[in-house]
């Protein structure tokens, strides 16, 4: 929300920043697609402590996507 972190908003200074939540989507969308896949191409190769760390990774990314998700569904621009 704009002016959210901001107390002094709209008294004069710099306009509120906006995220750029569609492309924190696409991008976060995006590395769970990467992650998976590699996460599966490793395993098949039997490299289990690279699967495993792009298991985490990817659900990483999977929370931040959820996050990004629920706040542009709040209304927040960006």
């Amino acid at each position: 929300m704009p002016g959210y972190h901001d107390p002094t908003s709209g008294y004069g200074g710099a306009a509120p920043a906006y995220s750029a939540l569609t492309l924190r989507i696409w991008l976060a969308a995006l590395s769970v697609l990467l992650c998976v896949g590699a996460a599966i191409l490793f395993a098949h190769y039997g490299i289990w402590w690279e699967t495993i760390l792009l298991s985490v990774v990817a659900g990483g990314c999977v929370a931040d996507l959820a996050w990004v998700v629920h706040r542009k569904r709040r209304g927040e621009p960006g």
